[in-house]
């Protein structure tokens, strides 16, 4: 176990471990600067232990769905099952919480005031989440079991989680778990590469737009994000129910503009980019309609968002409409250009790029450009004569680009 462990490990964490220490340094800094700044919020222990688990659960999943860890090679030598199974999901385990929930947790702990309790409920709450996502995964066969599972677990977080007996509880359906990965196949574990059932048609010319579309439509996981974005765009409204004014709308289209998997389509895709860079005229080609693609994913959130906030408030009028196109199109622009000049290097999973720190670089901008705009909203028509312009740049000189 030992030797698998170690293999597995040194992919994850490099051949010297030096990332990690580094890593856990960065997420100190930022316990130390949020505990210093003096900013409390009370959150229940049930609350804490539901965001943590997710948060695990989540980073879990996408770890295990990576065709990029060497167990995908390792499955077709002979192994030891049992040997094999724990390996795996101990190195993946440990890689998820040290390097992504660990930063969760530092914010967490810095911004509310715990006990040990609490403390030692997180820690025993991440690896819970790890467990059970591990045997959840391994049974996506029979996903209404794994979902059913899930949604006991998470709803016993939720409303238990502040009783005595919770943690107990807790550690006891985690030897639970453990003894049913004892008995867990191996092979489960596999990725397997997912048949395309889209039927190829004839077109005359080609279209960037149309692979881009098909792309989104053949990674479900992708398209699952979107569709949060969309969910989170309805709900957004009642977060500004308690604020006065609409100066805060821009803030909702930066937040929105949060979707990572479409915006590292470059960087995910190493051959892609290959291809791309290496064929004359490609950044026309190629950056106009991907700029577009992302305009559209970035609109259609932001329009139900408005349509939530009419419903709800009203007041929606056409300088915001406006507004939400210009931030939509900002957006997409800032995509495409880190994409492009500075597409995300040595990523060990897929993990690693979801969460990436360069994920945030537009959102950031986006919301201190929201800030503006909400202190400023004279600034408006200088943003649509912004926008007009980019319109006009985008569309006008490369409309073959995108037939």
């Amino acid at each position: 176990m030992k030797i698998l462990f170690k293999a597995f490990a040194k992919q994850l964490f490099g051949a010297n471990d030096k990332k990690l220490p580094q890593t856990l340094f960065i997420y100190f800094i930022v316990f130390w600067g949020l505990y210093i700044a003096d900013i409390k919020i009370a959150i229940a222990p049930s609350i804490l232990y539901l965001m943590i688990s997710t948060f695990t659960a989540g980073v879990m999943w996408q770890a295990l769905s990576s065709k990029d860890i060497a167990g995908q090679n390792i499955v077709m030598l002979p192994f030891d099952n049992k040997t094999f199974v724990f390996s795996y999901v101990t190195s993946l385990g440990a890689y998820t919480i040290l390097t992504k929930t660990v930063a969760l947790f530092s914010v967490l702990m810095a911004v509310s005031n715990w006990g040990i309790t609490e403390i030692l409920g997180s820690i025993l709450c991440t690896i819970h989440a790890t467990l059970i996502t591990a045997v959840v995964y391994s049974i996506k066969k029979y996903w209404y079991i794994g979902s059913l599972w899930a949604v006991a677990v998470t709803a016993t977080t939720l409303f238990c989680g502040n009783q005595l007996w919770f943690i107990p509880a807790l550690i006891l359906h985690g030897i639970f778990i453990v003894i049913l990965l004892q008995g867990t196949d191996g092979y489960l574990f596999y990725v397997q590469e997912e048949k395309n059932h889209y039927i190829e048609k004839k077109h005359r010319q080609y279209s960037v737009l149309r692979y881009l579309f098909r792309y989104l439509i053949y990674h479900k996981n992708y398209m699952i994000n979107t569709v949060i974005m969309w969910c989170v765009a309805c709900v957004l409204p009642l977060f500004f129910k308690q604020m006065e004014g609409l100066s805060v709308i821009p803030i909702g289209f930066a937040i929105l503009s949060l979707n990572t998997p479409i915006g590292i389509l470059l960087s995910c895709d190493l051959a892609l980019e290959q291809m791309i860079h290496s064929l004359p005229g490609q950044k026309k080609a190629f950056c106009v309609p991907y700029c577009l693609f992302l305009f559209l994913c970035n609109i259609i959130a932001d329009m139900i968002f408005l349509c939530s906030l009419q419903i709800q408030h009203g007041g929606v009028t056409v300088p915001i409409l406006a507004t939400a196109i210009f931030f939509a199109l900002q957006s997409a622009i800032g995509s495409v250009l880190l994409e492009w000049f500075f597409p995300i290097r040595n990523w060990k999973i897929a993990s690693d790029l979801w969460h990436h720190p360069r994920k945030y670089i537009v959102s950031v901008a986006m919301m201190l450009l929201a800030g503006v705009v909400g202190a400023l909203p004279g600034l408006i028509p200088i943003l649509m004569l912004i926008l007009a312009v980019e319109v006009f740049i985008l569309l006008f000189p490369c409309w073959k680009c995108i037939e």
